[in-house]
């Protein structure tokens, strides 16, 4: 089993496209495309192995849910790869054709190419403290007989999902309901992939009721992320299994959700959101508006959606814009609100509302108009530069990368390794760091899941579930 430390002139490595796009900042356009293919060549030295070996306690295959795979694609593959189609807008394109009329507006080039190197300086960072604390060679104290594994996990899918309810109904612990429906998703389709294989009919049938009821959950949420994660959790479990199917139906599947969700989830929310039609009506409009291809506006469906809500950088522009040229760096201050939020409301009822505090500095910063309803809070690498500008982007997103690693290893020394650990309460309980939302959020949710993971250990120590060696 692999123990050695990255070597610190390969992790430095992945910091040559940022520095090499810095340097040409005075060139926007090459700068911005150096930047953007410096996480795809950050994604290829990581994932080959060559800044540090892959932990090898197991195939790749079967360690997708560890941070370095599956944390990093999803996480820095949205945050720093999908605004080529914003770069193209900003040159003139529209539906990937050039518009001979249109003028590049060269401060929005600069601006573009700017936010692309904190997304390249972010990705670098973040994997750094994935890599630097990337040790899974102290074996856990803990086991799990194999023969029980299914059957543990199909009781977590149905343990897991009335107690999301109960703090539904308990006022001020909401923010748990989350942590455990997402654990019963994760554990339930664990629970599937575990079962087909295995041929158990019993479990298989009960696993697909709990998949197919979360992904209804999911279809009629109004967000594309649940649609699409859980399609793609349920393609990662099944690959070790049925790796030439999974990739024939999984991948092609995923590309097809990306290209007619966009036109689904704005007819929902029409009907939907505006009241005028329950949940299961506005579904099957929403379905027929897509399978017709009747979307009623193409741009918004389509180049729309690529260029301004697949990416978030947009709004990462208007942040640099007002940040520090009318704004100041908030230093410590988010940090502190951060602290506030993770009081739950049941032992503060005056807390202030974590959403409102959120929201003024989306105000202040002109990303949003105080008049309007609309809710468009920051990513957390734009929390980061807010923080202390790029200063800020590498520490943060350092920190973060190596909160997530420690984190997972906890989960596997705690639980037995890799199948309880990580693919079950680290992707279940601290999914939000797949994404990575405003600080406000994602330091109390973490904070909250962790303490819920401890608890778990030792209900499952308790009765006698998880056996010490």
């Amino acid at each position: 089993m692999q123990t050695n430390h990255a070597p610190l002139e390969r992790i430095l490595v992945l910091y040559i496209p940022w520095a090499l796009a810095a340097l040409l900042s005075s060139d926007a356009q090459l700068s911005y495309l150096i930047a953007w293919l410096g996480s795809f060549l950050i994604f290829f030295l990581t994932l080959t192995g060559w800044v540090r070996p892959i932990p090898d306690d197991r195939s790749v295959a079967e360690q997708l849910m560890r941070p370095v795979f599956l944390v990093q694609i999803i996480f820095a593959g949205y945050m720093a790869c999908t605004s080529i189609f914003y770069f193209l807008d900003v040159l003139g394109y529209q539906n990937f054709e050039k518009v001979g009329t249109t003028l590049v507006d060269q401060n929005r080039l600069e601006y573009t190419a700017q936010c692309q190197r904190y997304y390249c300086l972010g990705h670098a960072a973040f994997i750094s403290g994935i890599l630097i604390f990337m040790d899974y060679s102290t074996k856990s104290k803990y086991y799990m007989p194999k023969d029980k594994l299914a059957n543990l996990l199909m009781m977590f899918a149905v343990a897991s999902f009335p107690a999301s309810l109960f703090f539904i109904k308990v006022p001020g612990l909401s923010q748990f309901s989350n942590q455990f429906s997402s654990l019963s998703f994760i554990s339930g389709t664990l629970a599937l992939a575990f079962a087909i294989p295995l041929k158990k009919i019993g479990n298989t049938l009960i696993c697909l009721a709990f998949y197919f009821f979360n992904f209804y959950t999911a279809l009629t949420s109004g967000f594309k992320e649940p649609i699409i994660i859980s399609v793609l959790v349920l393609g990662v479990f099944l690959y070790p299994s049925y790796k030439k199917l999974v990739a024939g139906i999984f991948i092609p599947l995923l590309l097809l959700l990306f290209m007619f969700l966009p036109t689904y989830n704005r007819i929902f929310r029409q009907n939907a959101w505006s009241g005028d039609s329950s949940a299961e009506e506005a579904t099957q409009l929403a379905l027929d508006a897509t399978l017709n291809n009747d979307s009623g506006d193409e741009d918004d469906s389509n180049w729309g959606f690529l260029v301004y809500r697949l990416s978030e950088i947009d709004m990462f522009i208007k942040f640099t814009r007002s940040t520090p040229k009318n704004i100041d760096f908030y230093g410590t201050k988010l940090l502190k609100q951060s602290g506030m939020a993770i009081v739950p409301r049941i032992f503060w009822p005056e807390k202030p509302s974590t959403e409102d505090l959120i929201m003024e500095r989306v105000y202040d910063a002109g990303v949003v108009n105080r008049a309007s309803s609309v809710s468009a809070k920051p990513a957390f690498i734009v929390d980061a530069y807010l923080t202390f500008g790029g200063v800020g982007v590498f520490v943060i997103m350092l920190i973060y990368g190596a909160l997530a690693q420690i984190i997972s290893v906890k989960a596997e020394k705690l639980f037995g390794g890799y199948i309880l650990g990580t693919a079950l309460v680290f992707s279940g309980l601290f999914q939000i760091m797949w994404r990575g939302l405003s600080f406000e959020f994602l330091i109390n949710n973490v904070f909250w899941s962790y303490i819920s993971m401890l608890l778990i250990h030792k209900i499952l120590v308790a009765g006698h579930i998880l056996k010490e060696v």
